[in-house]
Parts: structure tokens; sequence; C-alpha cells
């Protein structure tokens, strides 16, 4: 099912990636009842602000079969921004101020790169934390990922994230460890990759009336909700919506940062994630960067050796993750209408 984009409001993939069919025409043809809203607040840093568009067109777009959604894009004001994604936003997106004063079926708010060892020191605390508080009363569920998540339950009971002593990379196998709606017909194994210096603990969570739906031995805690008020909040450590070639790329962008001399370790090959024979080829390249740190040292990156061997092994989970969550939003949505026309003929 394309999907259903306001007229101008939707950008179209860049070149060579995976196209999706939008059309603002078709939006036109469906009454708002006959499909679902979705607002993707979107606050990535520049560099992976589009990628993240695309992941989340493919992943809702797979997820949604015949059922026809809406999808919105919104950014949060005070995150520092280079030229082009500033017109890129111009363009396409809207500032979550507006989004306050209306409700919509779900929301996605993803994170963004932190710059202050406390998160309530951001530029952007007070506009992150008013569109929690509108989540909880404007929509059906609102989808958290990873630093959101941090910041969601930081915000709303003071649960603190732990540092790690090392980064949180690649694609880890979960345990589901309590039984959800959302968590119905998961293939097995339950693989999603992570990214991330922080984490949060079973333990604090569970204190605090969260639901733990999914963990990992290696990577911890991914997959828990909680109820606020009016909206089931979904939150993620890890990033269902990754595409195959995502990991590769965070990767490549830490060894260039490491060759510029912007970061002062090599970074950790991610677990999971690349085969054997790339993992070989991969650990060669790293001794001979780490013997000569210049830049150019990237013309040897085995790049091509790289690309061609990456599985998306996470698919099939992520897109049952969305199917579930776009099927409890139809629940709450039909549940609803039900009740409002109860209602009106009540008061007839």
């Amino acid at each position: 099912m394309p999907l259903l984009a306001p007229s101008g409001s939707c950008p179209i993939p860049p070149a060579g990636s995976h196209s999706l069919p939008r059309t603002a025409a078709l939006a036109q043809s469906y009454k708002p009842n006959d499909f679902l809203r979705i607002a993707l607040v979107n606050n990535m840093p520049d560099a992976a602000l589009e990628d993240t568009e695309l992941q989340f067109f493919e992943l809702l777009s797979a997820a949604a079969g015949d059922l026809p959604i809406q999808v919105e894009l919104f950014s949060l004001p005070g995150i520092p921004r280079g030229q082009h994604a500033r017109e890129h936003l111009n363009q396409y997106y809207q500032s979550t101020t507006a989004l306050l004063n209306q409700s919509v079926d779900g929301v996605i708010i993803t994170g963004t790169e932190p710059r202050q060892p406390e998160l309530r020191d951001e530029p952007y605390w007070g506009s992150l934390t008013d569109l929690f508080s509108w989540a909880e009363e404007n929509t059906c569920s609102a989808v958290l990922s990873c630093l959101a998540a941090h910041a969601g339950v930081l915000q709303s009971d003071g649960i603190r994230r732990h540092p790690l002593s090392e980064k949180r990379f690649g694609v880890f196998e979960h345990e589901i460890v309590s039984n959800h709606p959302l968590t119905g017909g998961f293939v097995r194994p339950v693989r999603n990759p992570h990214s991330r210096w922080n984490e949060l603990r079973r333990g604090d969570l569970e204190s605090a009336g969260y639901t733990v739906l999914t963990e990992s031995p290696r990577a911890g805690v991914d997959f828990f909700v909680k109820e606020k008020k009016k909206s089931l909040f979904v939150h993620f450590q890890g990033h269902p919506e990754y595409l195959s070639l995502t990991l590769h790329k965070e990767y490549r962008r830490d060894v260039k940062r490491y060759l510029r001399r912007e970061r002062e370790n090599y970074p950790l090959i991610p677990e999971g994630y690349f085969d054997e024979d790339s993992v070989r080829l991969l650990s060669q390249f790293q001794e001979k960067a780490e013997g000569q740190r210049l830049e150019s040292a990237m013309e040897l990156f085995p790049e091509d050796q790289i690309v061609r061997t990456l599985q998306h092994t996470w698919r099939p989970v992520a897109q049952r993750i969305y199917q579930n969550w776009l099927n409890y939003l139809l629940a709450r949505k039909a549940r609803s209408l039900s009740t409002s026309f109860l209602a009106s003929v009540g008061q007839g």
C-alpha cells in the first residue's frame, strides 16, 4: 500500500535507494477515519536525517500491507543543523510546535546525537518533554527510539541511564520475557540492531511500572512498554527500523572519525553483523589504518567485498513489530470511534 502524504510534505528517496510509491492524490481520496495518521518526529543528526526517513517509510509501508496510513514529518526545534539539513526540513517538515495543537493516531519519536552528559541540559529538552506530555493525551500510542526512550523515562519517572564502558554496537539476539499483543507472531530468533553508549536497566524500569518485552544477554533490555494516561508508550533501546547497510555506514563513519583524529580509539566492529570473511578483512584494514593514521587510508577500505555479504536478518521481526503496532492503533481507533458514536446517539 502506498504511504499517503499531504501534498508537498513527503520527500522522494534519493537516487539509487529503494523507491516507495507515495502520492498526495491518494490522500485526498480517503476520509480521515479511513486511514491511520502517523507523525514521524525525526530528530536524527544531519548525516542520518534522510536515511532515517527512508528507514521508517520502508518499514511502515511493508508493515501496513493493505492498511492506508498517512505519515507526516516533524522535527524538534533547537537541534543544531547545517544548511542542507535546514533546507530539507524547511521543505518537508513541520515544527513540533504545530503538532502540539492536534491529535494523531500514533507518533514515532527518534533520538539524536547527545551533546551534553546530562540529557536535561540539551537545548531541545523543553521541546522534547512538551512533546512527551502532548503524546500522553493526544495519541493512541507513541514509539520512542533509543535516546528518545532514555529521555522519556527520565522525564516521566526519573529513571537515569547508565554509561557503558564501550559502545553497544551490532545485531543481538533477544528473548521474549513478557507476553504482549505487540510481540505476537515474532519470528525466532528475535534479532535487533543496537548502537548506543548508555543503557537502561530492567530493575529500574520494572520498579517504575514498565513491562519489559524483550531482553538480550549481551545487549540488555530492548523493547518495553507502559501506559501513560491515554497512550501506550513503546520504547526501544535498539533500532528495528535500520536497513541492511545502516550499521555498516555508521561503522565506516566512525573509522573515518578515527583517521581524522576526531576520536581517540579505533571503533569496535559491530557484533553479529558481518560474516567471518568480512570480519577478517576489516581486521586487516584496521591494522593498516592504525599504522598509517591518515584519512587517505579509506581508499583501501574493503567496501565492495563487505557490502555484498550483508544480510537484513532482523527485518522479519521489525516488520512484525510494526504490523502489531499498526493493528493496535487500528483497534484503539475503532474503539474510540465506537464510543464517540454511542455517545452521540445517547445525546440525540
